[in-house]
């Protein structure tokens, strides 16, 4: 086989990882994680979507796209206990519960498409604190 095909060849190989059912189950939590629009909970309803004071945000302008969290599936435990099978499944080591999360190893299994959605939805339910650009992981939640 010449370079050329390999290389080719190499391009259109998909990494196995990525069809394990905890990590596509991961990848369809992150769709799930999120409705189309603002956040109709009452809170925000009474504040005519003003969001001053909340603790963690409830509507989301994701490069264009307006979506609400989901709060019935996405609590710290939630999101920590999909997020720990799907990086297990794809590292083959357990997720570290203190310090920062590896946001860029996350990405390697979630579908470029839903990368936008993971910041968002860790700081949201509360599993993680951006300390000056990086995302630590919380541990009242991981523990």
């Amino acid at each position: 086989m010449s370079t050329e095909e390999k290389l080719t060849g190499d391009l259109f190989e998909v990494d196995k990882r990525l069809g394990l059912k905890p990590v596509v189950d991961f990848n369809t939590y992150l769709r799930a994680a999120f409705g189309e629009g603002k956040c109709t909970c009452i809170r925000c309803v009474d504040s005519v979507g003003d969001e001053t004071g909340y603790e963690n945000a409830h509507t989301f302008n994701l490069a264009g796209q307006v979506l609400n969290r989901r709060f019935a599936s996405t609590a710290g435990s939630d999101v920590l206990m999909a997020l720990k099978k799907a990086w297990l499944s794809y590292t083959k080591v357990e997720l570290e519960l203190h310090g920062q999360l590896a946001l860029v190893t996350v990405k390697e299994f979630v579908e470029p498409e839903l990368h936008k959605r993971l910041a968002p939805l860790f700081l949201a339910s509360g599993l993680v604190k951006d300390v000056d650009g990086n995302l630590q992981i919380l541990p009242q939640v991981a523990g």
